[in-house]
């Protein structure tokens, strides 16, 4: 039940806060750097841009760990995939933490 609700949740996170960025966009475009770094820049939007992160990681573990344990034959090697998995997932929220924090305030 765990894994099933941080899917869910992350997945409505995930929409809300693209469904958010398109409207954003829409309403008021950005055509240059500047205007990006200044877009950006707003610390509410940087906090949501980092829960992003987070929510997709955590969508990206419940649902590629289901599927290495539902496919992944010989059983033995499972430890070893999902082991990769968190490694793989590690470094990309390592990556997605550096972006955070070196956008302009």
């Amino acid at each position: 039940m765990p894994a099933w609700l941080v899917q869910r949740a992350s997945a409505l996170y995930l929409l809300l806060f693209l469904l958010f960025v398109l409207v954003s966009l829409w309403r008021q475009p950005v055509h240059h750097h500047a205007d990006w770094a200044q877009w950006l820049a707003r610390p509410g939007l940087r906090v949501a841009l980092a829960v992003f992160f987070v929510a997709l990681l955590a969508h990206l573990w419940v649902g590629l760990r289901d599927v290495l344990l539902d496919y992944a034959r010989p059983v033995r090697l499972r430890p070893w995939l999902l082991a990769a998995l968190a490694a793989g997932l590690c470094g990309l929220a390592l990556w997605a933490a550096e972006i955070v924090l070196r956008m302009p305030a």
